[in-house]
């Protein structure tokens, strides 16, 4: 399978590795240096190819390499969920004699081309691809039992006892006007009831920064002692920051890779929707989790993706969800109780 799409895509490719493993044993998967952590310990895969298309293995002459690569392995399969020409290139190339893709992506390159579902998750439309009906199989992530002491770890130095109840939220986004602006003061509001755990890359650790001064000023202004917050952008790895969620009550998070993680990971979910729409196939998908979003704006949504900026300047589509709907979605949810 070749899926070099970013790091929430290839978390939701994870149910159409379970289904073609199922089907022809354990996979190999070409993806991004990045996304191949979380897919080493998966037990659909057997191996993972890291493909840096925007680094040493960028232009024409790294897809070639990758492609005699491949070609010296003899695959008899490749399924393409990612609909980039470069993806169909590079199966072409590796001379694949199978290549099966999705109708709106690059068929003349494919020698089975199936029909991409417009609506429903897109986990449910990945999964048409093996011919599996909807469901058939859920996200997953393996953390090592190394990652899961590192976090433990983490989270006792920080003061977090075990079983004790935290919030994790994640602040960051790759696209700017997917990022909710009221972090900070929701950590103020339930920084006196559970402590607060910050995840993201190293691009997102000033916002972390914000948020962990946000919960030690109520907790100097309340008098209440050393209020527990720690941000973990850009100190954990992927995994690690995977069993990290594992053991939050809830993650409050944007539209992006986060989401997908907790999914992966069982962790219940407070999700908030700005310039996009769950309904476009990537919100929530457990029983009670939540996705939130400010109704009756004529500009919503403005893009598939989300824009770098909100393109009238106003941002009301994420200014307007005020921190006390969130915080509220965070309590219901049963969040600020010790789990276990």
């Amino acid at each position: 399978m070749i899926q070099t799409a970013f790091l929430g895509d290839v978390v939701l490719t994870t149910p159409l590795l379970a289904a073609l493993a199922a089907r022809h044993g354990p996979v190999d998967v070409v993806t991004t240096p990045a996304a191949a952590p979380l897919l080493e310990t998966h037990p659909a895969v057997r191996r993972v190819v890291p493909y840096d298309k925007r680094g040493r293995d960028r232009g024409w002459a790294g897809l070639r390499a990758l492609a005699r690569r491949l070609r010296a392995e003899r695959y008899e399969r490749a399924y393409l969920p990612h609909r980039s020409l470069r993806t169909a290139a590079l199966a072409l190339l590796a001379r694949v004699p199978a290549r099966i893709g999705f109708h709106d992506g690059w068929p003349f390159f494919y020698t089975e081309v199936r029909r991409r579902p417009s609506g429903g998750h897109e986990i449910d439309r990945l999964l048409t691809l093996a011919q599996q009906p909807a469901a058939a199989y859920a996200p997953t992530l393996h953390p090592t039992p190394e990652d899961e002491r590192a976090a433990g770890a983490l989270l006792a130095a920080a003061g977090i006892a075990e079983g004790a109840p935290f919030v994790a939220v994640a602040p960051g986004s790759i696209w700017g006007s997917k990022r909710w602006p009221h972090y900070g003061e929701l950590a103020r509001r339930l920084a006196t009831r559970a402590a607060v755990v910050v995840v993201g890359g190293p691009e997102d650790a000033p916002l972390g920064d914000e948020i962990v001064r946000a919960v030690r000023a109520v907790a100097a202004v309340a008098a209440v002692g050393a209020v527990g917050a720690v941000n973990t952008c850009g100190t954990l790895t992927l995994r690690q920051s995977a069993a990290l969620i594992a053991r939050a009550g809830v993650l409050v998070t944007n539209d992006s890779a986060p989401l997908h993680v907790a999914t992966a990971m069982g962790t219940p979910i407070v999700a908030v929707f700005g310039p996009t729409l769950p309904e476009f196939g990537f919100g929530p998908i457990k029983a009670g989790d939540v996705a939130l979003g400010v109704a009756g704006l004529d500009c919503r949504p403005c893009s598939r993706h989300g824009p770098l900026r909100c393109p009238l300047g106003h941002h009301r589509c994420m200014r307007d969800l005020g921190p006390e709907v969130v915080a509220a979605a965070t309590e219901e949810i049963g969040a600020l109780h010790r789990r276990g």
